[in-house]
């Protein structure tokens, strides 16, 4: 059955609109909606929790120091640009804020409150000459039904500044219930953060001001008088009482303490203040391996590395992305942003990558495609593998010829454990060794940090020969 839904549909599928209908309703919608308040304050929470404290500066500082570079774009192809117009602003946004200043104030603002506005002020060739981060919790926008975004609002004690849309760049995290502000972690974190910090606040009272005994009865068996009684009331809760001690008194015999309240055992305390330590860590994306005093050495290399990879990458990105879109468009086109891929190479995946390629390209193609390195006189020789021939029975020459081989294994492996930590020199010239056993040893050798590493490169090479 039609109607005049299916009939519009029909008519206009192979046409698209010139711009976005639903825009204007978007805009009239949040015209009236000012910067939404989290029930929390986000940075009382960044001065009060040790863990959100923790979480932000390890994202934020780490993301600082990543170079940020400018790329001209050539087809596919990214050819770096030395000493850009950006990158120069970017290492001086302004004479109050250096560069890691910048971007670790960015960061913590994308962390603690979902946004993130940078100021730019212009030259006079119409170009960005500072930078300046401004306060999320100042900021509101001005939707528009044409432009989405009119401008912005920066209010300081009730006076309230207009800034144009061109003039701010808003980096933000997704928001599932808002059209133009981002969503904090802080927000996903609020009962852990509130749990922890309530449970501070009782261990602190507890070991504080209440001197650390427990909530009980003080039991008088004996019958005392009035005045007695009062007296003692005092006197126990003056040295033992505290601020908030409940202590009840009873009498009507011997005194005696009966312990009515829960120990830090029975409440396992120190569990629960890990439990929330681990929910608000994970919140953030930051592997409980980087912090835990429990963690090895190999945990904490496997915490560094999904870290890296799945929480401080993707924010780069982000951010490079933003600037590419809104900055990079004053300079001319074809221009983009990247950071440095910090991103960890997995070491076995890449030697395997050289071991399929290694029968296409001679050892010098793989030294120079794979690792930068200059050729080599035995890396000339065409690398694509020749069927065996049937191996006679080894008679003095193959012996010999064995012998020359380990022989100069065994020197490689001195000559390569001596240039450990050492700057780059002169290649180990292979005279006895086949062609593929010199590349197992040097393709090895490139990812040896350590003298135990090194020796199982020539441990396993050797175990190959026999």
């Amino acid at each position: 059955m039609f109607n005049w839904l299916t009939d519009f549909f029909r008519l206009r599928r192979d046409k698209l609109r010139p711009r976005a209908p639903h825009i204007e309703r978007v805009a009239a919608h949040n015209s009236h909606f000012l910067n939404p308040p989290l029930d929390i304050q986000s940075a009382r929470v960044y001065e009060g929790s040790p863990w959100v404290y923790i979480a932000i500066n390890r994202i934020a500082e780490a993301g600082a120091l990543v170079p940020l570079k400018v790329y001209r774009l050539a087809g596919e192809k990214r050819i770096g640009i030395e000493n850009h117009p950006l990158e120069l602003l970017l290492n001086s946004p302004n004479p109050l804020t250096s560069r890691f200043e910048l971007f670790e104030q960015t960061i913590g603002s994308l962390e603690l409150h979902g946004n993130a506005y940078w100021f730019l002020a212009g030259d006079g060739r119409g170009q960005p000459r500072e930078i300046w981060l401004l306060r999320p919790d100042r900021v509101t926008i001005v939707p528009h039904e044409q432009r989405i975004v009119a401008g912005y609002l920066y209010e300081i004690n009730g006076e309230r500044i207009p800034l144009d849309a061109i003039e701010v760049v808003h980096f933000r995290r997704w928001h599932p219930d808002n059209d133009f502000y981002g969503l904090s972690p802080i927000a996903a974190a609020r009962g852990a953060v509130l749990s922890d910090r309530h449970m501070a606040d009782w261990n602190r009272n507890t070991f504080g001001q209440d001197h650390g005994v427990p909530a009980g009865i003080v039991n008088i068996k004996d019958f005392i008088s009035d005045t007695d009684f009062e007296r003692l009331k005092r006197e126990w809760r003056s040295h033992y009482g505290g601020g908030s001690r409940r202590t009840a008194f009873l009498r009507g015999g011997a005194i005696e303490w009966q312990h009515i309240g829960l120990s830090h055992s029975d409440l396992d305390f120190l569990q629960g203040r890990q439990a929330q330590r681990d929910e608000i860590l994970n919140i953030f994306g930051i592997p409980v391996g980087l912090v835990s005093e429990n963690a090895t050495e190999a945990n904490a290399k496997v915490a560094e590395r999904q870290f890296i990879e799945r929480t401080l990458w993707p924010k780069l990105a982000r951010i490079a992305q933003k600037i590419t879109q809104e900055l990079l468009p004053f300079y001319g086109a074809d221009l983009v942003a990247e950071y440095d891929d910090i991103r960890p190479t997995d070491a076995q995946a890449r030697l395997d990558e050289i071991r399929t390629a290694y029968p296409l390209l001679s050892i010098n193609e793989l030294r120079a495609n794979y690792f930068q390195l200059p050729p080599v006189a035995w890396g000339e020789v065409a690398s694509t593998p020749h069927p065996p021939a049937p191996s006679p029975t080894r008679g003095e020459g193959e012996a010999s010829a064995g012998k020359a081989v380990l022989d100069e294994l065994a020197q490689w492996e001195r000559f390569a454990l001596n240039r450990l930590d050492r700057a780059e020199g002169r290649p180990f010239e292979v005279t006895a060794l086949p062609d593929e056993l010199a590349f197992e040893v040097s393709a090895g050798l490139l990812f040896a940090r350590d003298r135990e590493s090194v020796k199982s490169v020539f441990a396993g090479v050797r175990a190959g020969l026999n």
